[in-house]
């Protein structure tokens, strides 16, 4: 039986219709110095594209 890679999973937020999402990189912290458009612009969710073949590894019962 193949496992759910958890770390992974943890990352992504899969929609409705299949779609993944995942949020932008980079945005973990110093963010004080950066202008609020940049701190809001890290909150949002970014289309995450992954191949087949490493989703069905990764993630199997999606």
């Amino acid at each position: 039986m193949m496992k759910t890679n958890k770390s992974f999973s943890k990352r992504l937020k899969v929609t409705k219709n299949g779609k993944i999402l995942a949020r932008k990189p980079g945005f973990n912290h110093f963010n004080a110095k950066q202008s609020r458009t940049k701190q809001l612009a890290g909150k949002r969710s970014a289309n995450f594209v992954i191949k087949n073949k490493a989703k069905s590894h990764l993630m199997p019962f999606i």
